[in-house]
């Protein structure tokens, strides 16, 4: 495996633990609280933005490697990601435009890596 690879991977990664993040945020966001202290400092929203964080300290360290034109095909996938934990964790839906877009973003990261 070359160098580039595990930079690639470590981008992949980096996209994996954002997606993460915006569901844990998005849980936070589904719950209703008693006060405005505890719907900005609980744990889904402190989890969420370490990991917001820590995705961005990957990702620099990632572009020290990666060409900086793959970077956009390779943080678009964090809309599949997000969407199919959306819908294991939040029993959220597919609706038919949301697969038609999904499906786009999927070509378009085909096409690019040929």
């Amino acid at each position: 495996m070359s160098e580039l690879h595990i930079y690639i991977g470590i981008l992949i990664l980096s996209v994996l633990v954002a997606s993460v993040s915006q569901i844990l945020l998005k849980l936070s966001a589904n719950k209703k609280y008693t006060c405005a202290f505890r719907e900005y400092f609980n744990k889904y929203v402190i989890m969420g933005y370490g990991l917001l964080f820590v995705s961005t300290i990957l990702t620099m360290i990632a572009l020290k490697k990666v060409p900086l034109s793959w970077s956009p095909v390779i943080e678009s996938s964090s809309y599949i990601f997000v969407s199919v934990m959306g819908y294991f964790i939040l029993k959220e839906r597919f609706t038919k435009r949301k697969i038609m877009g999904l499906l786009v973003i999927f070509a378009g990261i085909l096409i690019f890596s040929m």
